[in-house]
């Protein structure tokens, strides 16, 4: 009897581990592994393959060396992530990755462990060598507009851990794949003295000006009309 009691006491200790850190398990930010990896090394290594990839998307937007000035942009409807660089004072589409998985529905992130992607205006805060994705990026997720609008005081109870990372599983991230986050690593990595700024869209709003009713919250058309008119000042 005591044999089975210590048994059920200890698969629940599991499950309610699971539960409570289960999120933080799968997020880009803690690695499956010990390593030693740098940004520095890391760009070392994949700057070869991801430079051969990048020069004709780079010709043909007329740049000789990688852009110092970039912008990111999510497109959940399209699961499309664009990246666009400054060329002459205008920011021009350079290369366009599709998501590699996907989760949640359109619609901003609302609180800790319900899948969705974010939305709004973000920058990259920093580069993640050592991902369980492979390499990761991480999204300034909550900026000021999530914080102003949560129903929670907590600000934790709006979740983070926010990446654009390699691999094809998500919760909440974006997905791109292990050679386009190569290249995006390289990309960003050379930008980064400047703020790399990341949009994500529940649709391009260039295409498609319709903005999503969501389910819940009231400030959606606040959030969308800020989200289009950064969509705006970007030629395709």
């Amino acid at each position: 009897m005591i044999k089975w009691l210590f048994v059920i006491v200890a698969a629940g200790a599991v499950l309610w581990g699971l539960w409570k850190y289960g999120r933080s398990l799968l997020t880009p930010l803690r690695p499956l592994k010990r390593s030693v990896e740098t940004v520095d090394s890391v760009l070392h290594k994949v700057q070869p393959g991801a430079m051969s990839r990048l020069k004709p998307y780079l010709e043909r937007a007329g740049f000789e060396e990688l852009p110092s000035e970039l912008v990111l942009v999510g497109l959940k409807e399209e699961r499309q992530l664009e990246v666009y660089a400054r060329k002459a004072g205008n920011f021009v589409l350079l290369k366009s990755y599709p998501f590699t998985a996907f989760s949640g529905r359109l619609g901003p992130k609302l609180k800790e462990g319900d899948r969705q992607i974010p939305e709004g205006i973000y920058k990259i805060e920093y580069l993640n060598p050592n991902s369980a994705y492979y390499l990761s990026m991480k999204v300034s997720y909550p900026n000021a507009f999530d914080l102003q609008k949560s129903r929670f005081t907590d600000p934790k109870e709006l979740g983070g851990d926010i990446f654009i990372h390699g691999k094809a599983v998500t919760i909440g991230c974006i997905p791109v794949g292990d050679p386009a986050i190569e290249e995006l690593f390289l990309l960003v990595g050379k930008a980064m003295e400047r703020e790399v700024k990341v949009i994500i869209s529940p649709r391009d709003f260039r295409v498609n000006a319709e903005f999503p009713e969501i389910e819940g919250i009231d400030w959606e058309h606040e959030l969308y009309e800020n989200v289009r008119k950064e969509l705006a000042l970007l030629k395709r």
